[in-house]
């Protein structure tokens, strides 16, 4: 932008994009207000990031999936090469994603991690006995 004799705008501003919004300080709000103007490809994956968010706050996995098929399409969109990697995870793992819709929450996957470490541990240690 400075080469083409315009304003730069981004200088400073990358972790008004990197926070989230309730985090920001009080001099950092207005600065996001004005960045957020422009339709720059920074901003508009600062904006996709956000309305990602949304996706927990759903409570029923039928419509939590609908939310994830419409986010990457518009992901897939936005050409944000980048974020177009991220919709492809996404998709191939949304199964796994839902699947926390439908333990309603009740379940973290610090469970499943603390049980796949307690299985290594037993791995790791039954080999330096052998």
């Amino acid at each position: 932008m400075k080469a083409a004799g315009r304003v730069p705008v981004l200088t400073k501003a990358r972790w008004l994009l990197l926070k989230r919004p309730e985090n920001l300080t009080e001099r950092q709000e207005p600065k996001l207000r004005e960045l957020v103007r422009y339709n720059l490809q920074s901003v508009r994956a600062y904006l996709l990031k956000e309305e990602f968010q949304l996706l927990w706050t759903y409570v029923s996995p039928a419509w939590a999936g609908k939310f994830i098929d419409r986010w990457t399409a518009r992901v897939m969109r936005s050409r944000i090469e980048p974020l177009k990697r991220e919709a492809r995870t996404i998709r191939r793992h949304e199964p796994l994603i839902l699947n926390w819709f439908k333990a309603k929450g009740v379940f973290s996957s610090g469970i499943v991690e603390g049980l796949n470490n307690k299985a290594k541990l037993t791995i790791h240690s039954t080999r330096r006995t052998l």
